[in-house]
C-alpha cells in the first residue's frame, strides 16, 4: 500500500513537471534566439511585458506593426572591425582636410546656437562639433533603417539581448512621449537615432527640447540634436571649459558617448584641430 502511495505520488509530481516544463518553455524561448525562427513568438511575448512596463496598446501597434526579423543588422553586428583598428587608421580614414575645412564652416555658421549650448551645458563647440562630424557628417546622413525593426531583431538575438531590448523600451517611451512618430524614426543600423546618433535609451534619458517647439527631435532639429549632444556629456561629469585631451577627466567623460578608445582619441584630436 506504502509502495503503491510513494509511486502515485512520483508520478504526479512527473505529470506536474512535465506540465511546468511545457507551460514554462515558450516564455523561456521568447527570452532570445540565434536564428529567426523564434522571433515571432519572442515578439508575442515582449509585447505582454512591454504593456506590464506601462507601454500603451496604441504605441505598441503603431512602433511594432509589421515588425521583422533583419538578417543584415545582424551581419553588420558580426562585421565591425573598423573599431579594431590602430588609431592613426582610424583617424585617418574619418577625418580628412574637407572634414575639417566643413567643421570650421559650420562652427562659424552656428556659432550663435553653439555659444548658448556652451554658456548652458560647458561643453566646448568644438567638442560639439566634432562628434556631430564623426557621427552624420553634420546631419548629412542620419541613416535610413526603421529603428523598430534593427532594435527588436538586436533584442531578440542573444549577444547583446538585454542592451537592446533596454534601448527597444526606450525607443516605445520615446513614441509614447509624444516625441517623434514611429515612422520618422528611422538610423542606423544598430538603432542610432539622430544628427549625432543617440542610441533609444539615451534619446529617452538625456535629449532636451532646445528649439522650444515642444519635442525632442534629434533628427530635424540641430538645436535639440548638439544640445542633447551637451547634455549628455554634462550628465556624465564634463567640466565646463576643460581639457579634454588623453590624461584629463573630460577625456574619460567621452566614454560615456563611445566606449572605443580609438573614436574618444579622434573626437580630442579632431577637436584640437578644429
Amino acid at each position: 500500500m506504502m509502495f503503491n502511495n510513494r509511486g502515485s505520488r512520483a508520478l504526479r509530481l512527473v505529470a506536474i513537471c512535465l506540465t511546468l516544463l511545457f507551460v514554462a518553455s515558450p516564455a523561456m524561448a521568447a527570452k532570445c534566439g540565434n536564428t529567426s525562427k523564434g522571433f515571432g513568438r519572442w515578439l508575442v511575448q515582449f509585447k505582454k511585458e512591454a504593456r506590464k512596463r506601462g507601454i500603451s496598446n496604441r504605441t505598441l501597434k503603431r512602433a511594432l506593426r509589421g515588425v521583422r526579423y533583419d538578417y543584415s543588422v545582424i551581419k553588420k553586428d558580426r562585421n565591425q572591425k573598423h573599431f579594431k583598428l590602430s588609431f592613426a587608421k582610424f583617424y585617418k580614414m574619418r577625418v580628412s582636410p574637407g572634414g575639417l575645412a566643413k567643421g570650421r564652416s559650420m562652427m562659424r555658421r552656428y556659432r550663435k546656437l553653439l555659444n548658448r549650448i556652451y554658456r548652458v551645458y560647458g561643453v566646448q563647440p568644438r567638442i560639439i562639433t566634432a562628434i556631430w562630424s564623426l557621427e552624420t557628417f553634420y546631419g548629412g546622413y542620419t541613416g535610413n533603417k526603421p529603428i523598430f525593426r534593427s532594435l527588436a531583431t538586436l533584442a531578440y538575438d542573444c549577444r547583446r539581448h538585454k542592451m537592446f531590448t533596454q534601448n527597444l523600451y526606450a525607443a516605445l517611451r520615446v513614441v509614447q512621449r509624444g516625441d517623434m512618430h514611429p515612422k520618422r524614426m528611422k538610423g542606423a543600423w544598430a538603432g542610432e537615432l539622430g544628427q549625432t546618433q543617440f542610441m533609444a535609451k539615451n534619446y529617452y534619458r538625456y535629449a532636451v527640447d532646445f528649439d522650444g517647439d515642444g519635442k525632442r527631435n534629434l533628427i530635424r532639429s540641430k538645436a535639440d540634436a548638439l544640445a542633447s549632444t551637451a547634455n549628455l556629456l554634462r550628465a556624465h561629469g564634463w567640466k565646463r571649459g576643460g581639457c579634454y585631451q588623453p590624461g584629463c577627466h573630460n577625456f574619460n567623460v567621452l566614454n560615456a558617448w563611445n566606449k572605443s578608445r580609438v573614436y574618444q582619441r579622434t573626437i580630442a584630436k579632431m577637436a584640437s584641430q578644429l
